[in-house]
């Protein structure tokens, strides 16, 4: 069976109402990174970034999977499927891919401060998506995404949000440039690869395999050795048209 490495971003999430960080109407354009992405920001005001992100979970719990998710899920039927996503969301697990390594973190998870190692699920999470897919108020669930000010883990260290912040090390991007290496086809969907070190990542792809971009805009590829097929849609409209095309070649 061969094996399909996908790469996502925030475009993949966008098209499921997500706001991006970058565009001119993004979470950016609203906030300073200084004030709410960086670990000086959680130590000087660590109200102000617990608010942000508690929004950001309360907005997450409203969204659904998009058709890219679920066709990435969908490949699973035939191939080996091993999801990256820079995407701080759940759409990859709801959508029904089952390994993905998330480089920048989770929204639905927290972290020690005392030993970032330590990693703990917000607790009813799924229960809590599962009950606003079917209807509920997410308002009935504010004690899932509501993360105290004071909450500590079962360590006793401060939780924080489990996010990698500007200026922080992404401690999962070796492991995803080791997967990454064991690709027989590579897809990228949904990133500008302007965010570093996560956008190097294609550079750990073998040469000879074939690799995807899926994206509305054309990302540099040009210091890329192997050759790139670009498919020039939103994710929610190119991923169904490439995962359907590598469904019938398997």
């Amino acid at each position: 069976m061969k094996k399909i490495v996908v790469f996502t971003g925030a475009g993949v999430s966008a098209d499921s109402g997500i706001a991006t960080f970058r565009d001119s109407d993004g979470l950016w354009a609203n906030h300073r990174i200084e004030d709410v992405c960086t670990p000086e920001a959680l130590a000087a005001n660590r109200p102000v970034v617990i608010d942000f992100y508690n929004r950001r979970r309360r907005e997450l719990l409203q969204k659904k999977a998009n058709p890219a998710h679920e066709a990435i899920a969908s490949l699973e039927s035939k191939y080996e499927v091993e999801v990256i996503t820079q995407n701080i969301d759940d759409l990859h697990e709801r959508a029904g891919s089952t390994r993905i390594t998330h480089l920048h973190g989770q929204l639905s998870k927290l972290q020690s401060m005392s030993d970032s190692s330590r990693v703990y699920d917000i607790p009813d999470w799924q229960k809590a998506v599962e009950a606003v897919e079917s209807g509920k108020d997410v308002e009935d669930y504010a004690r899932v995404w509501k993360e105290e000010v004071d909450a500590k883990g079962p360590d006793g260290g401060l939780l924080r949000p489990h996010v990698v912040f500007f200026g922080e090390q992404v401690p999962n991007y070796d492991l995803a440039c080791r997967i990454a290496a064991t690709a027989d086809i590579f897809v990228v969907c949904g990133t500008s690869l302007a965010v570093y070190p996560a956008a190097a990542l294609v550079f750990s792809v073998r040469n000879d395999i074939p690799v995807y971009l899926v994206d509305p805009h054309r990302p540099d590829t040009s210091r890329l050795a192997c050759q790139v097929r670009f498919i020039q849609k939103r994710a929610a409209e190119g991923m169904p048209e490439l995962c359907r095309e590598l469904l019938e070649k398997a």
